[in-house]
């Protein structure tokens, strides 16, 4: 093992806080697969519009 599993990108990090870290993620990464998985139930359409498809003018009074 050469390469570190967790790199600093920018500033310094002492160990004692790469380990801080490391066990903050490990804690939560251990807690969210105990859990038993729900199933998502999302919207059927899209809470937004893509620009391209949308009229060229819109009222200036019209709020949607």
């Amino acid at each position: 093992m050469d390469t570190p599993d967790i790199r600093v990108e920018k500033g310094h990090a002492e160990p004692e806080e790469v380990a801080a870290i490391t066990a903050v993620l490990l804690a939560r990464a251990a807690a969210r697969s105990s859990e038993p998985t729900a199933t998502h139930r999302g919207r059927a359409k899209a809470g937004w519009r893509r620009l391209e498809r949308e009229p060229g003018f819109r009222a200036p009074h019209s709020w949607h």
